[in-house]
């Protein structure tokens, strides 16, 4: 095969040949040839026969792979089960739990857990500009059914009514227009009291822009520097132009992939599974091929390590 993989199975034959996986990461990670890690010295010496360089300093850690610096460092997973399961998580659209991928990919169910999460990272939005024009801000929570939970543990979990025992997400959209798609900021906070939503709103949003949230008592107070209009989802859902249905079908295919595929999730992983699923929010409109160059391209610089994942005692929750 000659041409770029279109599908998943294209994408495995075509990574399965070392040169090919090695020669892709260079193109992605260095396109404008390769330099030294520690000093950026760009004239290293490749070793063909180990698939690494040596940098002509004099200087520790001379001798450095594609890895070094990625999110794949320290791993002794090949290239091409990596960029496998780069494709998966980064087009699979209700997302793919760490047992699909060690099945898939014949590696242990801890090692895909902790694949997966590095590549949650990769799939991180970096600076973020603020948004403008017209703006939709809304909440949800996330967290299990209480009529799915044993007695014992809906007792532990469930102290009130509402989101009692869940996670609060808030979730804000700068809905596109003719020049450009929407874009959405999702994050997990502490709760939705009055200064912990409006903040992360005057944070994210440029004053002047109109403000569509629900009636929830938390957003009054925002027209001193938004257009702000609300409605009343007891009453209606839409009132013209006034509607939260973007932020809405975001929280509809985020539930999805949270209740269908991952089932339970820790809220310290929280974020990451929301970088994930914002990352493909902001590319539904790429093929394929363009998420995967998407998220491979951006490994470098971002490097997690078990113990950074799971806290020094152990993991946080049951890898799912």
């Amino acid at each position: 095969m000659t041409t770029e993989p279109r599908t998943l199975i294209e994408a495995i034959r075509y990574f399965a040949d070392p040169d090919v996986a090695l020669q892709t990461m260079v193109e992605l990670r260095w396109p404008d040839g390769v330099h030294c890690p520690t000093c950026g010295r760009t004239d290293p010496r490749f070793i063909a026969t180990r698939r690494m360089w040596e940098c002509k300093e004099r200087h520790p850690r001379k001798q450095f792979s594609a890895k070094v610096g990625t999110i794949f460092e320290d791993s002794p997973i090949d290239l091409g089960k990596w960029f496998a399961a780069i494709w998966m998580v980064a087009n699979c659209k209700n997302g793919i739990s760490s047992y699909e991928m060690h099945r898939a990919l014949g590696v242990t169910q801890k090692t895909a857990w902790f694949m997966d999460h590095r590549i949650r990272l990769a799939m991180k939005t970096g600076s973020f500009l603020k948004m403008s024009g017209e703006i939709e801000a809304d909440e949800t929570f996330i967290g299990g059914l209480a009529k799915n939970m044993h007695k014992h543990e809906k007792t532990r979990k469930i102290k009130g009514t509402g989101g009692s025992g869940k996670e609060a997400v808030l979730g804000i959209v700068e809905r596109g227009d003719e020049n450009g798609k929407s874009r959405i900021k999702a994050s997990h906070i502490p709760n939705v009291r009055r200064i912990t939503l409006q903040t992360a709103v005057r944070d994210t949003v440029e004053p002047g822009s109109h403000l569509y949230t629900d009636a929830l008592r938390s957003y009054l107070g925002l027209g001193d520097a938004y257009t702000h209009e609300t409605i009343h989802h007891a009453v209606a859902f839409v009132d013209g132009n006034v509607h939260t249905n973007s932020v809405e079908n975001f929280w509809s295919l985020l539930k999805r992939t949270l209740k269908g595929t991952y089932v339970s999730v820790d809220p310290a992983h929280l974020d990451a599974y929301l970088d994930e699923q914002v990352f493909r929010f902001y590319e539904r409109g790429y093929n394929d091929s363009a998420r995967f160059r998407k998220v491979a391209s951006s490994v470098a610089g971002r490097r997690l390590t078990y113990a950074e994942l799971t806290g020094k005692n152990g993991p946080t929750s049951k890898p799912n």
